[in-house]
């Protein structure tokens, strides 16, 4: 359906994130995939989605060679908690301190992704909120020992065991919290498509 749309279009996914590969497959696109290095700063200033977007939009800057037909979509995610970002941790303890501060308490999962061509670039972002359980130390250990989510932001994926035997209730869209809001990317590439 969309592919069909898209067919004159040539999209690029410019993340080596598994997850967001696989939505792409499972939204039925074709894309193919480059991958270049940028180091992920941002100023203080920046709060909330601002950091997500500003950093979704730096992924793009770097991509200096797009042709007619391109739309590059670059995208970041954060853990958003007591007006803090929380990215990936470095090494198992802070993965544990992360689990340890989201254990019992609400947070924010902020996805922003960017479409970028010749033409235009447009970011949109989508928020959830998140409730874990109290976790255990004895959950936490296991989990970062089975599962080693150290390259996921608050190093926790929701698709995973400590989502099915620790999140309460999340308000917003799941796959947000995966690393895509996969609606919003359709509802743009759409968009885009027609115009």
């Amino acid at each position: 359906m969309l592919k069909e749309k898209l067919k004159n279009h040539n999209i690029i996914l410019a993340s080596g994130s598994p997850r967001r590969q696989a939505f792409f497959k499972e939204l039925d696109l074709d894309f193919t995939i480059q991958i270049k290095e940028v180091e992920e700063l941002y100023s203080s200033n920046l709060k909330h989605s601002e950091i997500t977007d500003y950093l979704s939009q730096l992924k793009a800057s770097v991509f200096v060679d797009l042709k007619q037909n391109d739309i590059l979509i670059t995208s970041d995610t954060i853990v958003w908690k007591d007006e803090k970002a929380i990215g990936k941790p470095k090494d198992f303890e802070e993965a544990k301190q992360m689990l340890r501060d989201l254990s019992g308490k609400m947070h924010e999962v902020i996805t922003s992704v960017c479409f970028t061509s010749k033409e235009f670039q447009k970011t949109v972002n989508d928020v959830t909120k998140v409730w874990f359980k109290t976790l255990s130390e004895e959950e936490i250990d296991y989990y970062l020992k089975t599962y080693k989510p150290f390259d996921k932001a608050g190093s926790y994926g929701i698709q995973e065991w400590i989502g099915y035997i620790g999140i309460e209730k999340i308000e917003g869209c799941y796959f947000n919290v995966m690393g895509l809001p996969t609606r919003l990317v359709y509802k743009m590439l759409t968009e885009i498509a027609e115009r």
